[in-house]
C-alpha cells in the first residue's frame, strides 16, 4: 500500500463551496468505480475554509502522475472532473501543470514500527 496527501482550493464562493460538498456526497458510481479500478483503495477528501486535504492509499506500483491521467480515460469520469474543476482552484505551492498539489509526509504514527 501507498498514500498520498494532496492540497487544492475551492473558490471563496459559498454557492460552489455548497455545491461541491453536496457533489461528494451522492458521488457517481462511475467515477468511484473508475478511482478504484486504477489502484486508489481509500480517499478521502478534507475541507477547511476553501482549504482542500485528499488523503489517499492506493495498491503498490501506483505512479499519481500515470495513474490518475488514467482515470481521465473514461467519459464519465471526464465530465465528473470537469464539474469538479468549475469549483476549484489550484494552491500557490502547485508545481507547473500540477492541479491537485502533491504534499510531503513528515510524520507516520507507524515510522519504525515496520
Amino acid at each position: 500500500m501507498q498514500s498520498y496527501g494532496l492540497s487544492l482550493s475551492l473558490r471563496n464562493d459559498p454557492a460552489a463551496i455548497a455545491r461541491y460538498k453536496a457533489e461528494h456526497l451522492k458521488a457517481w458510481p462511475e467515477v468511484l468505480a473508475r478511482l478504484r479500478g486504477i489502484g486508489v483503495t481509500e480517499m478521502k477528501i478534507f475541507l477547511l475554509g476553501t482549504h482542500l486535504f485528499m488523503y489517499c492509499e492506493t495498491v503498490d506500483g501506483f505512479d499519481p502522475e500515470r495513474d490518475f491521467a488514467r482515470s481521465l480515460n473514461d467519459p464519465t469520469y471526464q465530465k465528473w472532473d470537469e464539474l469538479m474543476r468549475s469549483m476549484q482552484e489550484r494552491v500557490p505551492e502547485a508545481r507547473p501543470g500540477e492541479w491537485w498539489a502533491m504534499m510531503e509526509c513528515v510524520f507516520d504514527l507507524n515510522w519504525g514500527r515496520e
